[in-house]
């Protein structure tokens, strides 16, 4: 009995012996490997196999040949994916596509997977056991040493989320995407449309003149905004459609049939009848929806549930094979979306969708998307928001990034989440760590204090943060003025740890910009100041700020450097946003009568817009193309006010300029009319103009497509103290014009007067 204990414990302890024998993968630069796969292998095998291949030459220099699994077996192996070396292999830990093991058995390494798991294998390997990192889809570290040892390795991994979708400019590249488990472009073949779909498949030009019954009512109105989803020849017309695009991409997997981006959902009384049972627009929606997929079984039907569909319906269950693609576009980022424990709260209606079906695309949003370029510190949010996503069941993801070159952080926002995606339980701060370190080298952590800092002044300031904001509004708070001088001082010294290596000390200053527009945009309503667009010179005289156009050009030389940087989601590109600041300052003028004179409104603005308040229209800071700041909007009214010069005054020339977003229903005035009096109560027509700029239908398609458009009027020169000042407003949008019969703007942001 004795004897049997004792070799019992022999046969143990060499077991957990030969476990932690360690490989000798490399060693001097030579390796006696062979890299296994099989005849048949599949593409991501071989993809997989050539990069392991690639990876370990460019580490230590040794090149493992690549065999398929009819040579004879041999003790020094890397089997990847399905082959005859892998037949005993116990795969059960792998329960969903894309997911893989790594293992090792003695001296042979077993990398195997679902789909793209294989390859996913690799990555992790390289990165995990080799320290490699692919920090951007052009930054790549691959450490040298001419030996690899590795230990017993013996680890599986599943995705959470099915589809890995990231709109960052990074996963344009399909090696980062294969990198770092993402959906990559092979994948995204699976849609035969794509989001916010009926105007493609009901043409409001094809089917509006001769059916209006086929679109939305409003307020008594047929509107060509969206189809009226109780309307028979609209299910018909719709159906049609799909079937002829299916027969033309019949590959493609998911097809979304989708709201327009637009609020106005029919309300005729057949889909109300809907809605109210529902309690909720989603109602309508989903109830044509379930017959489009009752149609084509075979396929997924994606929605949206979008702003007003966001609610899910009381009682109707989508159908199995529809997809509801739920989006978080109206939520604050100051906390974690599971916070808001609210009625209405985006988390209520998470968890009120999956309670009616597991088929969840989750949209959300993780930029400012008016402004990519700009600071927006919403880092400690992102894990518990994923989190939450996955908590509740939502299957597929997509991130909504800025998509283009040069937004705020791009590199480190997309790394990350594309590590949360793949794992939400990750230790986020260890990895934004490593990233930082490798990325901005001993500048890193002076830029994660520059993230925790703003990170914890927004959270002490309970602003709310916003993808549709801007720095301006963030003055009071995370942007405010004695901040930004603590930010640039951290800038400061990160540039200083960087100086000696250029490649590092451009990544910072590309960090930097965003800082940098901040600045820029607050000093269009600073005004007069250090820190503003105009200060006075030694004559007293006004003019533009030396300061803010140097560092204009600074801007302006990072985004070259960093590429095509695009400002906002309008695709705005830095050339552009600087020129029209530059040509805003060339509008500063040195003595103009009215500069900061009383103004009196006889026609009341609208205070959405309010500028900086009563005194706007004569404080000197001028706007630019953006509606935002600076321009006071008059909705459905003339605009009239009086400005009172204080004494008698010759003046002979009045002008103003206006803007005009049709997109947004910002209109240029029909008319601009000047009239002047002695005693402010009498006053005698001097002159006027007629705006002759037509409205087009395609500048209406846009926010990109804004004008400024300066109204003047020269007169004889007239001594007089009061100036009033008339822009007549066409009162409502055009009929032709999507916005008809709502209210039409129009928006001014300073009389000169000279």
């Amino acid at each position: 009995m004795k004897n049997k204990i004792i070799l019992i414990l022999i046969f143990v302890y060499a077991a957990s012996f030969a476990k932690s024998v360690s490989i000798e993968l490399v060693s001097k630069g030579k390796s006696g490997y062979k890299i296994i796969l099989s005849c048949s292998a599949s593409h991501w095998d071989s993809l997989a196999a050539h990069q392991l291949q690639s990876y370990v030459k460019e580490i230590s220099g040794a090149q493992i040949a690549i065999a398929d699994d009819s040579v004879p077996s041999t003790e020094k192996e890397i089997i990847i994916g399905t082959n005859n070396r892998a037949a005993n292999l116990d795969l059960s830990s792998i329960r969903e596509d894309d997911g893989f093991i790594i293992r090792t058995d003695g001296s042979k390494i077993y990398f195997a997977g679902k789909r793209k798991g294989t390859l996913y294998a690799v990555s992790t390997f390289l990165e995990k056991y080799l320290n490699c990192r692919m920090y951007s889809a052009k930054v790549k570290v691959i450490p040298k040493r001419n030996s690899i040892i590795l230990p017993q390795i013996d680890i599986s991994e599943n995705p959470v989320f099915s589809y890995r979708d990231i709109y960052y400019y990074e996963t344009e590249n399909d090696e980062y995407c294969y990198w770092h488990k993402l959906t990559d472009s092979d994948d995204k073949k699976m849609w035969g449309m794509f989001v916010h779909t009926f105007n493609t498949l009901l043409p409001p030009e094809k089917y509006f003149k001769e059916h209006p019954e086929y679109f939305a009512l409003r307020d008594s109105l047929r509107v060509p905004e969206q189809p009226c989803l109780t309307n028979p020849g609209v299910f018909k017309i719709i159906v049609e459609e799909l079937r002829r695009r299916m027969k033309e991409n019949p590959s493609a997997k998911i097809w979304s049939v989708s709201q327009n981006d637009n609020y106005s959902n029919c309300q005729c009384n057949e889909c109300k009848k809907i809605d109210e049972r529902e309690g909720s627009p989603a109602g309508s929606l989903l109830n044509f929806i379930n017959k489009i997929a009752k149609e084509f079984p075979g396929k997924i039907i994606s929605t949206l549930a979008y702003q007003y569909s966001r609610k899910a319906p009381a009682a109707i269950r989508p159908e199995k094979n529809v997809n509801i693609m739920l989006c978080s576009i109206e939520c604050y980022r100051t906390y974690p979306l599971e916070t808001d424990t609210s009625k209405n709260s985006f988390t209520q209606d998470l968890i009120e969708w999956s309670k009616l079906t597991n088929n969840i695309f989750l949209w959300d949003y993780v930029v400012q998307f008016t402004n990519y370029v700009s600071p927006f510190p919403n880092f400690h949010v992102l894990q518990p928001n994923i989190q939450l996503f996955a908590k509740h069941g939502a299957k597929m993801m997509f991130q909504q990034g800025s998509g283009q070159l040069g937004g705020e952080f791009n590199e480190l926002r997309a790394y990350l989440i594309a590590k949360l995606l793949w794992n939400p339980k990750i230790n986020i701060d260890s990895v934004m760590n490593d990233f930082l370190s490798g990325y901005y080298g001993k500048a890193g952590k002076h830029i994660k204090s520059y993230i925790d800092l703003m990170t914890s002044s927004l959270i002490k300031s309970n602003a709310k943060l916003w993808i549709y904001d801007n720095p301006v509004n963030s003055m009071q708070d995370y942007l405010a003025p004695e901040l930004i001088k603590q930010y640039n001082k951290i800038f400061d010294k990160a540039e200083k740890a960087a100086k000696n290596n250029s490649v590092f000390l451009e990544r910072v200053k590309t960090a930097r910009l965003p800082l940098k527009y901040a600045m820029l945009e607050q000093a269009k309503v600073i005004g007069e100041g250090d820190s503003g667009t105009f200060i006075k010179d030694e004559a007293r005289s006004y003019k533009a700020n030396p300061k803010i156009e140097i560092l204009l050009d600074e801007f302006l030389d990072g985004c070259k450097r960093t590429g095509d940087v695009h400002v906002n989601e309008q695709k705005l590109n830095a050339d552009l946003y600087v020129s029209r600041y530059k040509t805003m300052l060339s509008k500063i003028m040195k003595n103009p009568l009215g500069l900061f004179k009383p103004v009196k409104y006889l026609n009341e603005a609208n205070w959405k817009y309010p500028a900086n308040g009563e005194k706007s229209l004569t404080d000197g800071m001028r706007g630019d193309e953006d509606h935002h700041f600076n321009w006071v909007g008059f909705e459905g009214n003339d605009m009239e006010v009086v400005v009172d010069l204080q004494k008698n005054t010759t003046v002979k020339k009045v002008s103003a300029d206006f803007l005009q977003i049709s997109f947004s229903w910002v209109f240029f005035p029909e008319q601009f009319e000047i009239s002047v009096s002695s005693d402010g109560k009498i006053f005698s027509d001097v002159s006027s103009m007629r705006n002759e700029t037509p409205i087009t239908k395609e500048e209406t398609s846009s926010p990109f497509y804004s004008f400024i458009k300066n109204f003047s009027c020269s007169f004889n020169p007239t001594e007089t103290r009061y100036v009033k000042v008339k822009a007549v407003n066409m009162k409502t949008c055009p009929r032709w014009h999507p916005g008809y019969p709502f209210k039409a703007w129009i928006f001014t942001d300073e009389i000169v007067i000279e």
